[in-house]
């Protein structure tokens, strides 16, 4: 059978997560009550119920976060949250606690968080071992290192589904450990409050004190875009393709969604041996996905083939926009751009202003004159701040786009076929849909003849196609009478909504369900009999769980405040000798053992270390704790 590839989208809220449904998501994944990763995007039980009716509608699926760790006293809250998205709908957790494992959860599928970070075969191994059906491997992971999972863990059908993020914001640490937000500021990353420390500005020093880079956005990265690699992601063994952006707004999710719905459906129909949709129904859409038109701060497809030289947003971590075009000229209140754009009134644009800082300016009117676009922005930049004829300018808002993204943007429909036939009494209408699902109704009608017989049949036909109001559209009408009678248009409407309405019941009675998977008896061992505080254990189920998995020696999170002295607060495959060429492997004569120097990143006051594993091609930024202010809580209502 082909495999099904599922396109898993971000949502915030219910009424997002609705909106990436209808632009052609498979599953959509979601915070619930409390406890997810993204603190700001907590959702009520009614609105996992409101959202998984939308979505079971065409067997899409909603995944809901429970991806933080937790304390002792927040399990049986997490429990009872379990309990409650699953009685509302939700197809999956979301989870990176290991402790919930040992809880009394629902019969609900698992699926490791990224948090958990799977970077090796041996990981995802585990993990698929103790019941997790799908994980998300690490975003820095290469195409060997994809197949070497897949390898490992198999591909049959009881062998979990490999995700990975394919669009988006990029985390510049291996997820789930970073702990620089929790060093400095008390909210931690893995409770769901990371303050972003990467996004700020640094200056980077050598071992002698030199300054290699100053001032800029050393830690922040690129964003993810891996449309071009979809289908040897998939030849390598992804069956499930992950947009981030729990925090975006509905014109982002709609626009990659979309975006990345018509490259799937294109991989799927040039290689339908090979791949299949995972959910049902076609999209069709008011626009023309174009995912640089929003949120972005440049495109990388990070370590998929390797490394990169040019990962990094060092520049500006904001949104620049999308090229589009140079400053031809400019006057005392006006630039014009020479651009194959079309600009309108209320446009955004940006450049790089002095020292490469990001500028923007809202446009009040945008006209043409001569050929170029002449911009009159609410205010000129005093001084010009570089901007300049030459200077490359960017749109980071576009007027038109937006507004056809605020409205009504996409469409989706369940294909149907209908067949009237005729019986003793009548006639009987049976629909089927692409899912091979069917129903029937009976229409008790006599069969009086027609006065003009292909007239007739023209209007049944047209009666029988008009599913407007509902999921599905007619893909074939065949009317097998050898000579079709009268037929009211009334009752024709009536018994198509009649079968279509019984259509729906059994598709929700035959909807595939996701089936929890069994834990492997005698426990898996986990790969390894010693976890640091990299281990992210921070409650004693989570602790029972490692200890009967085999763990001898277990450390507490770093969360949990007793890790003394300087640590790796972050650890990444992004390496800034690398990116500034001082790269010892890079020269000539290079050897195993030769370690690079360290070197130090300093923002305001704070001086990190910077050390350099060599021969995994790893950075440690190395720091000490502040201390940690209280968590709070966030709960929605339930």
């Amino acid at each position: 059978m082909s495999a099904p590839l599922e396109l898993l989208a971000p949502a915030r809220t219910a009424e997002i997560g609705i909106e990436a449904v209808k632009h052609g998501a498979d599953a959509v994944y979601i915070g619930g009550p409390a406890f997810g990763a993204r603190h700001g995007a907590s959702n009520t039980v009614g609105d996992i119920a409101r959202l998984a009716s939308c979505a079971h509608r065409y067997r899409a699926r909603v995944f809901v976060t429970l991806n933080t760790i937790f304390r002792d006293d927040e399990l049986e809250q997490a429990r009872r949250i379990a309990w409650q998205v699953y009685d509302a709908g939700a197809d999956a957790l979301i989870v990176q606690d290991m402790g919930l494992l040992e809880l009394d959860l629902p019969p609900i599928q698992l699926h490791a968080s990224t948090q958990t970070d799977i970077r090796t075969p041996e990981k995802a191994a585990f993990l698929a071992a103790v019941g997790f059906s799908q994980i998300v491997l690490a975003r820095e992971l290469s195409l060997p290192e994809i197949r070497a999972v897949r390898a490992r863990v198999g591909a049959g059908p009881q062998a979990p589904l490999l995700e990975f993020f394919v669009h988006g914001a990029l985390c510049v640490a291996y997820s789930g450990q970073c702990y620089l937000s929790h060093a400095h500021t008390g909210r931690s990353a893995n409770r769901g409050d990371c303050s972003q420390a990467c996004r700020l500005p640094y200056t980077l020093e050598d071992a002698r004190g030199g300054i290699v880079a100053h001032d800029k956005h050393l830690l922040s990265m690129k964003d993810n875009d891996q449309g071009a690699n979809l289908r040897l992601l998939a030849d390598a063994g992804i069956r499930s393709f992950k947009i981030e952006g729990r925090l975006k707004d509905a014109g982002y999710v709609k626009n990659t969604t979309a975006h990345y719905r018509q490259l799937i459906d294109r991989l799927v129909d040039e290689t339908p041996d090979v791949y299949a949709r995972a959910s049902s129904g076609r999209c069709t859409f008011a626009f023309t996905p174009r995912p640089e038109k929003t949120f972005n701060r440049g495109a990388t497809d990070y370590f998929v083939h390797g490394r990169r030289p040019d990962i990094g947003a060092f520049d500006a971590p904001g949104f620049t926009g999308a090229a589009s075009g140079t400053v031809a000229a400019l006057g005392p209140d006006w630039i014009e751009v020479e651009s194959d754009e079309t600009f309108a009134n209320g446009d955004g644009v940006s450049y790089l202003a002095r020292g490469r800082k990001l500028a923007g300016l809202r446009i009040n009117v945008a006209r043409r004159v001569a050929g170029r676009w002449r911009l009159t922005p609410n205010a000129m930049p005093d001084p010009p701040d570089d901007l300049r004829v030459g200077a490359p300018i960017h749109r980071n808002h576009d007027q038109a786009f937006e507004r056809v993204l605020e409205r009504e943007s996409a469409e989706r429909r369940i294909g149907l076929a209908l067949v009237l036939d005729p019986t003793p009494d009548g006639y009987a209408l049976t629909v089927r849909d692409e899912d091979g699902v069917s129903a029937r109704a009976v229409i008790v009608h006599p069969r009086e003849p027609a006065k003009n017989p292909e007239r007739a049949r023209a209007a049944i036909v047209e009666g029988l196609g008009k599913l407007g109001a509902t999921d599905f559209a007619a893909t074939a009408i065949e009317v097998r009478l050898p000579e079709p009678g009268f037929l009211p248009a009334a009752t024709i409407n009536a018994r198509r909504r009649d079968a279509v309405d019984a259509l729906v019941a059994e598709r929700e009675r035959t909807r595939p369900r996701l089936v929890r998977a069994r834990p492997a008896e005698p426990p898996a061992r986990y790969p390894g009999r010693e976890l640091t505080y990299l281990g992210n254990v921070l409650n004693a189920r989570a602790r029972e769980f490692y200890r009967r998995h085999g763990v001898e020696l277990i450390a507490d999170a770093y969360e949990a405040d007793t890790t003394p002295g300087e640590v790796s607060l972050m650890i990444t495959r992004h390496c800034l000798r690398y990116s500034h060429s001082l790269c010892p492997k890079e020269a000539k004569g290079w050897a195993p053992g030769v370690t690079a120097e360290p070197m130090t990143l300093v923002s305001g006051g704070e001086r990190l270390t910077l050390k350099f594993d060599c021969r995994n091609c790893e950075m440690h930024v190395i720091g000490r704790r502040r201390g940690a202010r209280p968590f709070p809580i966030r709960v929605a209502s339930l």
